[in-house]
């Protein structure tokens, strides 16, 4: 699934295709993706105005004065800005044609195989778009000013699952997944197996940088690609190149020569190694 970095390399992709364009058309080939495709779309998006692009945790924000279109996507979902007049492919399911004020059309493309991703709209009227029902959970970003290792420190206090689970539960800093969680808790010398009520305040300030470090150094890197994420450009991330610890079972760590290990929390793998991370 795209984590945090995918979202944000495909976030910067469109951006300047999409901020200041105005809708013109919204094709949709399904009634939906993981949930139903939002009634009446193109009458609410047609002839409006994009202002901004944006991004909470995983989901895609496109703003509009009158509300914000929130995009997901899902386990296998990417998108490509293209000409118009391209036509679709299988599993292309929802087009957005806009046009810029010299008159240059372009269409987003959204391409889902597996239909885990979501289209959804947030109108204005219902109150703020924090407040929506997949955002209103959700922990501080965190590459922005918010998130520290003290927040860390103070919200697991009672908490007694393993500090993996507690980065990947989303309720305290958001978007740190499967693949940018291992890789932080090697950098920071973190078991991902400890109780994250037991991690003292100093450990959880290199987490917190672990985490910042990690997520930045990702999204310059254009993500990772392991099977379907591509970025808006059709290439491939290659942060997977760098990796310490994640898919790298057996292999020697880079640091110490142990080979790393796997194991399973929560259905999820986790990689780690036993010398470096204590």
């Amino acid at each position: 699934m795209p984590e945090l970095p995918e979202v944000e390399v495909t976030r910067r992709g469109v951006a300047p295709h999409l901020e200041g364009r105005v809708v013109r058309a919204v094709v949709l080939r399904r009634d939906g993706l993981r949930w139903p495709f939002p009634s009446a779309l193109s009458q609410l998006l047609a002839g409006r105005t994009i202002l901004r692009t944006g991004r909470r945790g995983k989901y895609l924000l496109l703003h509009f004065d009158h509300g914000t279109l929130i995009i997901h996507l899902g386990m296998s979902g990417h998108l490509r800005v293209l000409a118009p007049g391209i036509a679709p492919e299988k599993h292309d399911h929802f087009d957005l044609e806009v046009e810029a004020p010299d008159g240059l059309r372009q269409v987003l493309r959204m391409k889902d195989p597996r239909r885990f991703g979501a289209v959804l709209w947030h109108d204005a009227a219902d109150g703020e778009l924090e407040h929506h029902v997949l955002l209103r959970t959700l922990g501080v970003e965190p590459l922005e000013p918010g998130f520290s290792g003290k927040v860390l420190y103070d919200q697991t206090r009672q908490r007694s699952a393993p500090v993996k689970q507690v980065l990947l539960a989303g309720d305290i800093v958001v978007g740190v997944g499967n693949i940018y969680a291992s890789e932080s808790l090697f950098r920071a010398g973190i078991n991902p197996k400890l109780p994250a009520r037991r991690i003292s305040l100093a450990r959880y300030e290199k987490l917190a940088q672990a985490v910042r470090e990690v997520l930045a150094e990702a999204i310059v890197q254009g993500g990772s690609t392991l099977r379907d994420f591509i970025a808006v450009n059709g290439q491939s991330g290659y942060f997977q190149q760098t990796y310490f610890v994640y898919d790298r079972t057996g292999v020697p760590c880079r640091v110490c020569a142990a080979p790393i290990r796997q194991i399973r929390q929560g259905q999820r793998s986790t990689f780690y190694c036993v010398n470096c991370q204590k």
